[in-house]
């Protein structure tokens, strides 16, 4: 697989590398890695509130904006 990034990018990932000791193809393959593990939880918390409100466990908007209220005067 190949990957084409910006200069820019390029650049700032050549610098990261030098400064951490790691090769770029290791910071590349450590970021997808996050990235992945990162929405596949996202996906999975989508679907638990998907869930809770095919059952009814939600409140409404007034609530919610009510209670955001609160928690901003405290």
């Amino acid at each position: 697989m190949e990957v084409h990034l910006p200069e820019s990018q390029e650049a700032q990932l050549n610098e990261l590398a030098l400064k951490t000791g790691r090769g770029t193809d290791e910071l590349v393959q450590e970021a997808v890695a996050r990235w992945l593990a990162h929405s596949e939880w996202f996906q999975e918390q989508v679907q638990v509130g998907i869930d809770q409100i095919a059952r009814g466990e939600f409140i409404e908007e007034e609530e919610m904006d009510a209670r955001v209220e609160r928690m901003l005067k405290s």
